[in-house]
């Protein structure tokens, strides 16, 4: 039964598929907050939360599961991801397609349940990553930005998904400012997140011929895109204050968090060394949530 878990962990990248879930929640929160303060509905709705925390679990899992279908004979290439499931053996290609489409079509359902644009929404992430993010990872380092749309796009869904049937007179011009803002942010994060993960990881992906870094190798073209990414990260941070949908809090957080993504990044930059790398990376996983969690607080302080 160990065993079991294991290999489903592993099959739906469980702990990145928790951080898009995660992403998606705070968004669903905000907009729910958003239409408390107008008067739309009278206090959070858990049950459509729950919804979308399953709906967007199974829907991201299906994705990663449809990416390892295809990346199966490349994982056994790599030190990193031969154990999976499928490059190990465990489990076949039929196996994981039958699996792969009952998440997608229960997670795609179950998102439908709470809008139809949150249901096509989810449709178009999953063939986005999987069709086209995926087999370019061994051709172009474009294959970066290309993945950073479905990897941001757990924030619009999650918007999205607050406003339930979705009516025009609910959905107002700064509900359209705030989506962006939050997608924009995650979208531009995802870029020092990518390339931390591909400069660490460089000499493993090799291996499978997946070209992710911005020059394709460890140098300073590719330590500098690095940093200059997180210098445009902090401005962008800040659009929600600008806009007076965040406060001078969230301002602070951003400002704090941003300028220590950076400085990590500059190290890396100066030494191009591996251990600076690790630490980009590392404070990747923790920049996007600090940040995303300032916003939820600052909105339920309000």
């Amino acid at each position: 039964m160990k065993r079991i878990f294991s290999d489903f962990s592993k099959l739906i990248k469980f702990r990145l598929t928790f951080l898009v879930v995660f992403s998606a929640s705070i968004s669903f929160l905000i907009g729910q907050k958003m239409q408390i303060g107008r008067g739309h509905i009278q206090t959070i709705d858990w049950g459509n939360w729950v919804i979308l925390i399953v709906g967007g679990f199974l829907v991201t899992a299906s994705a990663n599961c449809f990416n390892e279908i295809i990346e199966k004979d490349l994982d056994k290439l790599m030190s990193r991801t031969k154990d999976r499931p499928m490059p190990a053996g465990r489990m076949t290609t039929g196996q994981g397609l039958v699996l792969g489409l009952l998440m997608a079509f229960l997670g795609t359902w179950l998102l439908g349940k709470l809008n139809l644009e949150t249901g096509l929404l989810s449709v178009f992430s999953i063939l986005l990553y999987a069709f086209l993010y995926t087999p370019l990872k061994a051709k172009s380092p474009i294959a970066v930005f290309v993945g950073a749309i479905p990897g941001a796009l757990p924030t619009l869904i999650g918007y999205l998904a607050a406003f339930g049937s979705l009516r025009a007179d609910m959905f107002l011009d700064i509900d359209y400012k705030i989506a962006i803002i939050l997608f924009s942010i995650q979208f531009v994060w995802q870029f020092p997140h990518f390339w931390a993960i591909a400069w660490v990881l460089d000499d493993d992906y090799k291996k499978a011929g997946f070209r992710l870094l911005p020059t394709k190798k460890r140098d300073v073209a590719s330590a500098a895109f690095t940093f200059i990414s997180t210098l445009i990260l902090i401005p962008v941070s800040l659009l929600p204050t600008f806009y007076h949908f965040g406060g001078y809090y969230v301002a602070g957080v951003s400002i704090v968090a941003g300028v220590a993504f950076s400085y990590f990044a500059f190290v890396m930059l100066r030494t191009l060394e591996l251990k600076a790398a690790r630490r980009v990376m590392f404070c990747s996983f923790i920049y996007l949530p600090v940040v995303q969690l300032a916003l939820l607080f600052d909105f339920i302080a309000k």
